[in-house]
């Protein structure tokens, strides 16, 4: 699950799946799952996922932090290279200021947002102007309830408090990668 923050100097800069921090090879193997898509179908997909990005690597940034399972990191859709490859991604866009990558590891036990598929929860400088944005494989599913958010939130707090610290994250990411 990931967050993404207003800007605001006091905004420290994730995605308990990989879903905001993407290599083109890595978005793709996800579409194997779900029922056959025309090739454009693909494509588009694809170029959206990638384009989105931009919001937190383009010219001006906006603070994101990403909480990632350890389950999603071992996941090896693709195979081993594209795997290996989006772990280093993963790694690389951590080292940016405005990202915050924290890893939810086994040994933590439960995971407050287990379950659900790639949730981006957004921050607006109003609190009445948050967004909850789910992937799916049909479409993508916008909540902005403000009892279902208080609950995205209450998750996210959750899991932010029993994963690893930034470096501890990425020394883990590295650990798994060197695994692969």
């Amino acid at each position: 699950m990931g967050r993404i923050r207003p800007r605001a100097p006091e905004a420290a800069a994730g995605n308990h799946r990989r879903g905001r921090v993407r290599t083109r090879w890595s978005c793709r193997p996800a579409e194997l799952f779900f029922p056959p898509l025309a090739r454009l179908e693909i494509e588009l997909r694809v170029a959206h996922r990638l384009a989105r990005q931009t919001v937190v690597t383009g010219d001006s940034p906006i603070p994101y932090s990403g909480v990632i399972h350890e389950a999603a990191l071992r996941m090896q859709l693709g195979g081993r290279d594209v795997a290996r490859a989006q772990l280093q991604h993963l790694l690389e866009s951590s080292e940016r200021p405005n990202v915050t990558l924290r890893v939810v590891p086994f040994a933590a036990g439960g995971f407050p947002l287990l379950g659900d598929s790639s949730v981006l929860y957004a921050e607006a400088p109003n609190p009445h102007l948050d967004t909850v944005h789910m992937d799916s494989p049909a479409e993508p599913v916008f909540i902005d309830s403000p009892t279902q958010l208080a609950n995205f939130r209450t998750r996210l707090d959750m899991a932010e408090k029993v994963a690893l610290t930034p470096t501890k994250s990425r020394d883990f990411v590295r650990k798994i990668a060197r695994e692969l």
